[in-house]
């Protein structure tokens, strides 16, 4: 059989002949609640430039000053030569605003989760996975030598029912999302913590969508629950809420310092850059001086998703910027969201694998940055597109 016989994507052909193929859109403009996309106005419903700060000048200041300071690049694994003083700057300033010892900076957050989980999780333990999780845990489990248990979405008694299954002489690590990517909601970290306790597990979070977005002045989902003590590994992503590229791994000296000197992923690949350490750092800084962003991210986000619900548009609710709206199935999922961007509003389509067949969505989400009146053209056009739904002819 030829190698490259698989290359061929029946759903996405299907797209094309149909004209509504969603992916690669040209973006001529900077991340903003109104950008310009392949020549045309559009409203950002689709970023997770949640503070808004891509387009902040104090930002965009500091990662010029980086380049002109350190250069383009750092040329090296932070294990030898690429290592900047900005890197533990930011390290120690995130640690300390969220509450940790210390951190660990690297170049991606997906790569954050790989070089976390791969050294942390071994042949002789086990993972526990919440089915919901991002792409980048999935991956990480695989690049361990661990067994990876999954559990049923925010199923407390199915983690339990995991967890019996383990033995004591095992190592156990629980992963879970803070916030989840596709649907918006939180987990049950309370819950999760509990059993933790009781069965003798780890905990660890990826909080790439509740950083800068829950818990006091954006610390996260840890903070929103008053549980940053009983978490023991936070995972962050900088290309959300801190408007840069990268990620961080925060937990305690003796955890960061072994994961610094086994975890292949982290040792054999280059550093973050300097322009995207400084902005992610300035970021910070915005964030920790002006805690009322994540006010107005959370009220903007509350008018939105009432204001969606009185147009009968069908969401689901969760207390966070991310408000998916239901199309139920893959081909009705592309075709609405090609009339959105037709009519001005951009939106992401999530299809399985993201979701269950039968459950596809518009993920939408809000910035701190949007506007009553903006939210208001928007909310107009999706209930128009909606209502209007699917032609027969189509």
């Amino acid at each position: 059989m030829d190698l490259f016989a698989k290359c061929n994507h029946e759903l996405l052909n299907r797209t094309r002949e149909l004209g509504v193929y969603p992916y690669f859109h040209e973006l001529q403009s900077r991340q903003a609640p109104v950008v310009t996309m392949e020549g045309r106005r559009v409203i950002m419903l689709g970023s997770n430039n949640y503070l808004g700060l891509t387009e902040d000048d104090e930002v965009i200041e500091a990662g010029i000053n980086a380049l002109y300071k350190y250069g383009t690049g750092c040329s090296g694994s932070r294990f030898l030569n690429g290592t900047l003083d900005l890197h533990k700057e930011l390290e120690r300033e995130l640690a300390a605003f969220v509450g940790k010892e210390d951190g660990m900076t690297c170049a991606t957050g997906f790569q954050s989760n790989l070089a976390i989980i791969s050294a942390i999780a071994g042949r002789n333990d086990y993972i526990l996975n919440d089915k919901e999780n991002h792409a980048s845990i999935y991956d990480a489990c695989r690049l361990s030598y661990a067994t990876t248990l999954r559990y049923n979405h925010s199923d407390m008694g199915d983690l339990e029912k995991q967890l019996k299954r383990i033995p004591d002489t095992a190592g156990k690590l629980i992963i879970t999302d803070g916030v989840f990517s596709m649907r918006g909601d939180i987990c049950k970290l309370p819950e999760i913590c509990a059993l933790a306790e009781k069965y003798g597990a780890r905990v660890m979070i990826d909080d790439a969508h509740g950083f800068g977005v829950l818990g006091n002045g954006g610390r996260g989902t840890a903070d929103y629950f008053g549980l940053t003590d009983k978490v023991d590994i936070i995972s962050l992503t900088f290309s959300k809420s801190l408007a840069s590229i990268g990620g961080c791994m925060l937990t305690t000296h003796h955890v960061a310092d072994w994961i610094r000197h086994v975890s292949r992923p982290f040792i054999f690949s280059a550093s973050m850059t300097p322009a995207s350490t400084a902005t992610a750092l300035a970021a910070l800084r915005k964030l920790k001086a002006h805690p009322e962003m994540c006010d107005n991210l959370k009220k903007i986000s509350a008018y939105f998703r009432k204001s969606l619900l009185e147009s009968g548009v069908k969401i689901i609710e969760a207390p966070t910027p991310v408000v998916p709206i239901f199309t139920y199935n893959s081909l009705d999922t592309f075709y609405y969201g090609k009339r959105l961007f037709e009519e001005g509003v951009y939106v992401n389509p999530v299809i399985a694998p993201a979701c269950v067949e039968g459950e596809c969505l518009l993920r939408s989400t809000l910035m701190a940055t949007h506007t009553m009146p903006v939210v208001d053209e928007a909310v107009e056009i999706i209930s128009r597109v909606l209502k209007a739904g699917i032609p027969e002819t189509w």
